[in-house]
């Protein structure tokens, strides 16, 4: 579909796109908008914790036409397609379909405010040109605009190092030497770079080879070398959805240059030794290609508090942060994470999250606590079903909902909480992976695997699980579990877990 073009963007905008980045300024935050006419900053109001945008402003962009109905609700319309919100309520209709909000409308003044993932949830079904919302990176992609996001890692080789550089969805590139620089252009329209690694993870343990990456304009990175730099090489082949190039340094070797020492372990978590590492340009299977990882709590919801002051929120953010470094640089699938700072996601938004995004495979990452002070050890837990939830879920009845033009509705709800019924056995089978992949390197718990009705893993649409990496209120368990050793640890054991289920799924889909 060819992109539309928008009388809001004047000639002004006729330069090439701008790279996305996240602000650099504390205030205010804005929501870059990019389309084939150019960019535009749409303003982004907060309300508590949660980003919302104006109807008003959304309406002046996208032509939209919204109306205040006289029982209550609020109409935008587009084109003959309708959505319908209702002040208070999480759940809008879009032309008749039921979706969810993480937070309902809101009246400020004069004007109508709604959470960003309105322009994802509900604008995007109904509008019929391409919107991309990327919250992370306070960017909205409108038509056939390609902007790949990019990340970027590095890895010590003894003396030489590699940089991986994906590019998702898949972008060509190429690389030249200029001076002290290499240059990485990319064909593509712009770069979604939320978090440009200046300088690249990892690249301390090989001094005086790479110094820095940076954004050079809209299309191109730049790696700045350092004096030990002597030449490179690099390759590209496509990883599933990803374009993945890899570039190895080379060190200039000298008389005074000592013996290359086995290179100490990498600031990616998990990673494994260089010797050890896989060939850089094997593919995985295309069994999982999206991973959500949720990190428990956040926010006023602390969870569990040890007693030397670690707090479960933060600890499992930081493991979460680092499965998906791990999964997303050795393995190019796609993880996302339900929240990266700390703000309190409400469980079902945490499910929503994963099921909207098609994830193949869910994490959700806690902490245990137990009146038991010597009570240790990993638990992993799967959904669990029994008739009681069943007969609730069935008994749970219909929701009163405005219709357009005046009026009550019921509608019957789909019983989310038995989406995970028809992945029970996947899940089951990825939790006992986990279970091996912990023994030996992780101390578990006497009963490792389990079940329990949790609602984080009954409403999931994929196979889930939840991991309790151990018991906070173990004055020992606390400070192992707070070191960076322990969480590696974890890491690896998850990583390794994630192969072997990929390949398990691709194995089984042969026969």
């Amino acid at each position: 579909m060819n992109a539309r073009s928008f009388p809001f963007l004047s000639a002004l905008f006729s330069l090439a796109l701008a790279i996305s980045l996240l602000s650099q300024s504390a205030a205010p935050p804005s929501l870059t908008l990019l389309s084939r006419d150019g960019r535009r900053p749409l303003q982004i109001v907060m309300a508590g914790d949660q980003e919302f945008i104006g109807l008003d402003e959304l309406a002046g962009v996208f032509q939209l036409a919204v109306h205040e109905e006289s029982f209550g609700a609020i109409t935008v319309s587009y084109k003959g397609k309708t959505i319908v919100l209702t002040p208070d309520q999480t759940l809008a209709s879009v032309s008749g379909r039921l979706i969810s909000l993480p937070a309902p409308p809101v009246r400020r003044g004069a004007r109508w405010i709604v959470p960003l993932e309105f322009i994802s949830r509900a604008l995007a079904p109904i509008y019929d040109v391409r919107l991309d919302l990327r919250k992370p990176s306070h960017l909205l992609i409108v038509g056939d605009v390609h902007v790949p996001r990019i990340t970027v890692r590095y890895d010590p080789l003894g003396a030489a190092g590699r940089l991986t550089i994906d590019a998702t969805p898949r972008a060509n590139s190429t690389v030249t030497q200029e001076g002290e620089h290499l240059t990485i252009k990319f064909d593509a329209d712009a770069l979604d770079v939320p978090n440009p690694p200046l300088p690249p993870p990892g690249s301390q343990s090989s001094p005086g080879l790479v110094q820095a990456v940076r954004v050079v304009d809209a299309t191109t990175l730049a790696v700045d070398l350092g004096p030990r730099f002597a030449g490179f090489k690099s390759a590209a082949q496509p990883v599933d959805t990803t374009m993945r190039l890899v570039i190895d340094v080379v060190a200039a070797q000298t008389e005074t240059t000592p013996a290359p020492q086995p290179a100490p372990a990498p600031d990616l978590p998990g990673a494994p030794a260089p010797s050890e590492l896989p060939p850089a340009l094997n593919p995985p299977s295309a069994s999982i290609r999206t991973i959500t990882v949720d990190p428990g709590h956040g926010g006023d919801d602390e969870g569990v508090k040890g007693a030397g002051g670690a707090k479960e929120k933060d600890l499992t953010l930081s493991v979460a942060r680092r499965v998906k470094a791990v999964i997303e640089g050795r393995l190019g699938i796609r993880a996302l994470l339900t929240r990266d700072d700390d703000r309190n996601v409400p469980i079902d938004e945490r499910t929503a999250i994963a099921n909207n995004n098609k994830a193949d495979l869910f994490i959700s990452v806690h902490l245990n606590a137990s009146r038991r002070r010597s009570a240790s050890g990993a638990s992993i837990f799967c959904a669990a079903f029994d008739q009681a939830a069943h007969a609730t879920a069935a008994s749970s009845g219909a929701e009163r909902l405005p219709t357009f033009g005046g009026g009550l509705r019921d509608i019957e709800l789909v019983p989310w909480d038995l989406a995970q019924t028809r992945h029970i056995d996947q899940s089951t089978t990825f939790a006992a992976i986990l279970e091996q992949q912990f023994r030996g390197h992780v101390p578990l718990a006497d009963t490792p695997v389990d079940h329990a009705p949790l609602r984080v893993l009954e409403s999931s649409n994929m196979p889930a699980v939840l991991i309790e990496l151990g018991y906070l209120t173990n004055a020992d368990q606390e400070k192992l579990i707070t070191g960076d050793a322990f969480q590696n640890a974890f890491v690896q054991a998850i990583y390794d877990a994630v192969v072997r289920f990929r390949d398990a799924l691709a194995e089984a889909a042969t026969q």
